[in-house]
């Protein structure tokens, strides 16, 4: 079995503003008439998508977990430190005929 050898780069530690830090801005799209935007952080920052039927203590309830726990899902790949883009990002090439099934 042959042994391939790729020589490793030594690089400094940068230090990152991760996106829940520093959120990014984003364009919000028209929903669907029964979901709403809800936002995590003032000004319209960190936004999450909910169901319109939630009553407001419900709604309050679903918001005051999300912020609590946003360090855990408000996140993105690029945040993940050390993982090169090429190894979670692909391209997928179909032919002009292709139907999806």
């Amino acid at each position: 079995m042959p042994l391939f050898k790729k020589e490793l780069k030594v690089c400094e530690a940068k230090t990152v503003k991760f996106s829940v830090d520093k959120p990014p801005e984003v364009k919000l799209k028209d929903l669907p008439p029964h979901l709403e935007y809800a936002f995590l952080e003032d000004d319209n920052k960190l936004p999450v998508i909910i169901a319109k039927e939630l009553g407001d203590e419900e709604k309050s309830a679903l918001i005051k977990v999300l912020k609590y726990n946003k360090r855990a899902i408000a996140w993105k790949l690029s945040d993940i430190q050390g993982i090169n883009p090429e190894f979670y990002t692909h391209k997928i090439l179909m032919e002009e005929d292709y139907k999806p099934a």
